[in-house]
């Protein structure tokens, strides 16, 4: 079951979905058109869960090309929905444009609700019978910033979804994609969705809010978060797109792996390696997928010299796993699932305490034995691991403190390379015994 939230531009759709889901995840700001692509969210009212679809503004006839793109986005919304909120804003009255949605609505076969947002008061609340002009059945006065009106709103909706058994969902693998704007994030969840899920122009900056999709593959749940494009703080003027930045961020915390989309006709940016290592920062799994492939003039050693070039900048997260892939082709998309799949696994795998010392016992005593700059004699005694997702190892020793950084990272390279770590960022952490 899922009710579509639809209406024009500016009438506080997202406002009001931000108050029914209990969250900040749509984009809210004072200029029309901010929301741009559906965005997915639940509402808990009275023991029930309502799933929500925050859409675009809603312009029937434009043919501006985004007002052209939301307004596709929105009519799929509508085609998934089974109750249509339309939103309205009873300080303005019926426009021209409600009555052209109003008209589309009146063609479809899905019960419409229509919320008469913005009313705050009493007499706002009266002013929304106007609305009932509009043909299209009930209106409900509600305020999407002081939620006045929306327990009653909230009652007739549960009433008019469906009756479903709710089932828990399935344990779901979060993959959030990330980097630039236009290095093709959303076209890789397109060619994994095998439609349109996000919106896609040529014009960079185009996905704003974190758009949600789930997909089935390999009969495994997988929800995949296409994120606005991340870049500099300095270099974004305008306050929404500071705002998509912030949940870019966001979303590297939400996801169990992270995928770095580059853009494989453009140089290494800085920005790309941030990005990067703000995701190991978070002990997210990472992988790297550069795409537009299809692009790239090839003979046999493209790819090695690609992968040479790319790894003089990775420093120590050379470890993360390489995919070269074409949204546009569909090249190793599939491949690339697979290999942030393994990557999830990997991250909450546990390794047994004995198999575990067996590694280090050969890599402390055998290979390379601690050193320090003071020359203390070392002794790591033994190593457990206490965490996954991420995982955590604990080395208990006699001198923890001056074991040196450079040999902390042998150490995690021995890990990674005993257990199949690549991608996964790993904690150690050294005690005294």
């Amino acid at each position: 079951m899922l009710a579509a939230i639809v209406g024009r531009p500016n009438v506080g759709k997202s406002t009001l979905f931000n108050q029914l889901t209990g969250t900040r995840r749509a984009i809210v700001d004072g200029k029309p058109g901010v929301t741009r692509d559906r965005v997915y969210g639940e509402a808990e009212w009275e023991g029930h869960t309502v799933p929500l679809v925050d859409t675009g503004g809603y312009v029937p006839r434009s043919d501006d090309p985004f007002d052209r793109a939301i307004r596709d986005q929105a009519e799929t919304a509508l085609a998934d929905a089974d109750v249509i909120l339309f939103v309205v804003d009873v300080t303005v009255g019926i426009t021209d444009v409600d009555q052209e949605v109003a008209q589309v609505l009146r063609t479809t076969d899905t019960p419409v609700m229509v919320l008469a947002n913005k009313a705050d008061n009493q007499e706002r609340e009266w002013a929304a019978s106007e609305f009932y002009q509009l043909g299209l059945g009930e209106v409900y006065p509600v305020s999407g910033t002081t939620k006045r009106g929306v327990d009653g709103m909230m009652q007739a909706l549960v009433e008019a979804l469906p009756d479903e058994a709710v089932e828990d969902a399935p344990d779901r693998v979060r993959l959030s994609l990330i980097g630039k704007p236009n290095a093709g994030k959303s076209s890789l969840v397109n060619a994994t969705l095998g439609f349109d899920r996000a919106i896609v122009t040529e014009t960079p900056g185009t996905t704003r809010d974190a758009v949600h999709s789930v997909v089935r593959y390999e009969d495994r749940e997988l929800l995949l978060i296409d994120t606005a494009g991340m870049r500099k703080r300095s270099k974004i003027d305008d306050d929404v797109e500071f705002y998509a930045s912030v949940r870019s961020e966001r979303s590297i915390e939400e996801g169990d792996v992270c995928i770095l989309v580059l853009d494989a006709t453009e140089e290494l940016h800085k920005q790309d390696l941030s990005v990067l290592k703000q995701a190991a920062e978070h002990k997210t799994g990472m992988v790297i997928a550069v795409n537009k492939w299809d692009l790239v003039p090839k003979d046999d050693g493209t790819m090695d010299q690609y992968k040479k070039y790319l790894n003089q900048y990775l420093g120590t997260l050379d470890h993360v796993p390489q995919e070269y892939v074409s949204a546009v082709t569909k090249q190793r998309v599939y491949d690339l699932l697979d290999t942030a799949l393994a990557v999830a696994d990997k991250r909450t795998e546990r390794i047994q305490t004995s198999t575990l010392n067996d590694v280090v016992q050969e890599a402390t005593a055998e290979k390379h034995p601690p050193t320090t700059s003071s020359g203390a004699f070392v002794k790591i005694n033994y190593a457990t691991q206490v965490r996954e997702a991420p995982p955590v190892f604990v080395f208990f020793t006699n001198h923890p403190d001056p074991i040196r950084t450079s040999y902390k990272r042998y150490l995690e390279g021995e890990l990674r390379e005993a257990f199949g770590f690549e991608g996964v960022p790993l904690t150690l952490v050294f005690k005294e015994k």
